[in-house]
């Protein structure tokens, strides 16, 4: 895994971009290397992490035998030994064993978006032709990999992340105010915009061409229609058993895939359906035992690192294990938000970082099982979608919402100590029976097109943290044009060209590339991802249970015993809640000071009366984690 930075247009040597790309070293901190065009117009920079070809002739910026072509590179194919066979076949020479060089001849020969296509993996890469005085831009299929970029009064640069941009003399540092309040909405940034004006990401699965003073954008893979192309060739008639038996040899083929590499690697295992499979599979690739590493926590509440523990110790991995006490942990949080190149709310980065940096110690590599809830049915927002859509369906919405009131008029005492008693607690599960009942009510009265919002929003009205500064302003709500495929599958869907990508995938990339761990998801191949939308809904959740993923407990079944997942997952967040009552309270008070929020932009006045709430009992800590992570980004970005 690397950094990646380039420039185009004048002076940019005052700009001492050598100076730039070490913003970045983190990304790469084995070997960086720069190229400048002739006529001094261009300057690519790359920081390198060294994973398959440790020799130099892996090294970037690449140039082509003919020196008319120039790459630098981020990511893994790995598909690349297939890609190479078929280069060799038609007369290409390799000079070492790298994926980049692959990268950098496909694009040679079949063009920059053909290549793009062809490519199974992570990567954000720029190819520049100097013949023709062209720079392409390209992103992979599920945005698993980051790239930034700025066009402003001719002057463009792109980067891996943002502080180098930051730091360009020409660059105004003014906060996108749709993005701000979209990042109190829901904890994060949305492609293609970041909180920056003018500097923007570029959408997964594009590929962008500068030309001259031109630039154009090509979707060369497109989700949406992936999903729909899936969705219309589904067929119920194949059984469960058919289906899952294809799902686990394209799985088994994605993890021998992933496993390519010339150092250690790992896994993180939390004792979850995602990673256990991830791990089972690739323990059953290995003649040796696999690296596995988990992280839990001293307070009971939070932790599942027994489960992690006993699945470990039951495939037979090298298991590595950090148990991390509330000091330890509240300790290491100011240092860790400043990590960060763009405000982030997800307070699971936390953890995310220290496992990374844990894992670190022994492998350079490690594998995660993100991606499995999105693509195989593992929120509850599923399978309650569709129960929902049929209800709706029988009573319309207004004897829904009617009925959403008569539910939400019955005391609490009546659904848990009368309804919860009689029915032995089946339908309670790990909550109270009134909080189910009541959560179904609230999506009974919710109209579609807003559910998403209301499940995902961190708060409701993110324009009450705002200063005059940035009021009146409104947001144009966007078309929802997904009404013609069933209510469950738009929100998987929406999962995961938003949630997954803006929120999932960017923790794991930053976390673990600021301790310079390359982290790899097997479970999003543009295979695997095509494949999960020709799968009934009926393989993925049950339409009476509270259970998704029901194609991967089935397939993890024949590696691990049922008893060992078969849970309620806790997930991998922190109590902050309590925290900020008690050990971080002195910390957060030293932030929330009148004055700096309000040079920062935010409503110093509501913003004390929600940390007054907070203190008294009730629970805002999403909204004001949110605020502290922006206010401490900045303080350190903008001022």
């Amino acid at each position: 895994m690397c950094g990646i930075l380039g420039i185009t247009g004048k002076d940019i040597e005052n700009e001492k971009p050598q100076d730039l790309i070490s913003l970045i070293s983190h990304r790469g901190p084995d070997v960086s290397g720069t190229w400048q065009s002739r006529d001094k117009s261009v300057w690519l920079g790359h920081t390198r992490l060294s994973i398959i070809e440790l020799s130099k002739l892996g090294n970037q910026p690449m140039k082509s035998v003919c020196g008319n072509f120039v790459l630098i590179y981020n990511g893994e194919i790995y598909n690349h030994l297939e890609v190479r066979r078929n280069l060799i076949n038609i007369g290409y020479k390799f000079r070492g064993e790298s994926d980049t060089e692959v990268v950098l001849n496909a694009c040679i020969e079949w063009g920059v978006e053909m290549a793009s296509k062809l490519f199974i993996g992570m990567f954000a890469f720029a190819f520049f032709n100097n013949k023709e005085n062209s720079l392409w831009l390209s992103r992979d299929k599920l945005g698993i990999k980051p790239l930034y970029f700025i066009y402003e009064d001719n002057n463009f640069a792109f980067s891996s992340e943002i502080r180098p941009i930051l730091k360009l003399s020409w660059v105004k540092k003014t906060i996108n105010k749709c993005s701000l309040i979209n990042y109190f909405r829901y904890g994060n940034s949305s492609a293609p915009n970041t909180i920056i004006n003018n500097i923007n990401q570029l959408e997964a699965g594009t590929i962008l061409l500068k030309k001259n003073s031109n630039i154009k954008f090509f979707k060369y893979w497109d989700h949406r229609k992936i999903a729909y192309e899936g969705i219309k060739i589904r067929n119920n008639s194949i059984s469960f058993r058919e289906y899952s038996e294809l799902l686990e040899a394209e799985l088994k083929k994605s993890i021998k895939n992933h496993l390519q590499s010339d150092v250690n690697y790992g896994a993180f295992i939390s004792g979850g359906i995602d990673s256990s499979i991830v791990c089972s599979l690739m323990q059953s690739e290995s003649s040796k035992s696999i690296k596995t590493f988990s992280l839990g926590f001293s307070e009971k509440s939070h932790d599942e690192s027994k489960y992690a523990a006993d699945i470990a110790n039951y495939l037979g991995t090298d298991h590595n294990e950090i148990i991390l006490t509330p000091k330890e942990l509240i300790s290491s949080i100011p240092e860790i938000i400043n990590t960060f190149d763009e405000p982030f709310a997800d307070n699971s980065y936390i953890p995310t970082y220290l496992i990374s940096k844990f894992a670190r110690e022994s492998v350079k590599v490690c594998l995660s099982g993100d991606g499995g809830d999105e693509l195989f049915g593992g929120y509850p927002r599923y399978y309650w979608a569709k129960r929902i859509e049929n209800t709706k369906k029988i009573l319309s919405q207004k004897g829904s919402t009617f009925l959403s009131k008569i539910i939400y008029s019955i005391p609490s005492i009546f659904w848990n100590k009368f309804v919860d008693q009689i029915t032995f607690s089946k339908f309670s599960n790990s909550e109270n029976l009134d909080y189910r009942i009541k959560r179904f009510a609230y999506y009974l009265k919710t109209n579609r097109e807003n559910i998403y919002e209301e499940l995902l929003s961190i708060y409701k009205n993110p324009k009450e943290i705002l200063n005059s500064e940035f009021l009146p302003f409104e947001i144009i709500a966007e078309e929802n044009d997904l009404k013609d495929i069933s209510w469950a599958d738009e929100m998987m869907l929406l999962d995961q060209i938003n949630y997954l990508q803006d929120d999932i995938l960017t923790k794991v990339d930053r976390a673990s590339m600021a301790v310079s761990l390359e982290t790899r998801v097997p479970l999003l191949t543009s295979n695997l991802v095509e494949l999960s939308w020709k799968l009934p809904l009926k393989t993925k959740f049950s339409p009476y249970q509270d259970q998704g993923k029901l194609i991967l407990k089935d397939i993890l079944s024949r590696y691990i015993p049922k008893s060992y997942y078969m849970r309620q997952k806790k997930g991998f967040g922190m109590p902050l809640n309590k925290w900020f009552r008690n050990e971080l309270r002195d910390w957060i008070e030293s932030l929330l000071l009148p004055s700096d929020l309000e040079s920062c932009g935010l409503n110093s006045k509501n913003i004390l009366m929600l940390w007054e709430k907070q203190i008294n009992g009730e629970n805002y800590q999403s909204i004001i984690w949110a605020i502290i992570c922006y206010l401490n980004w900045y303080k350190k970005n903008i001022i």
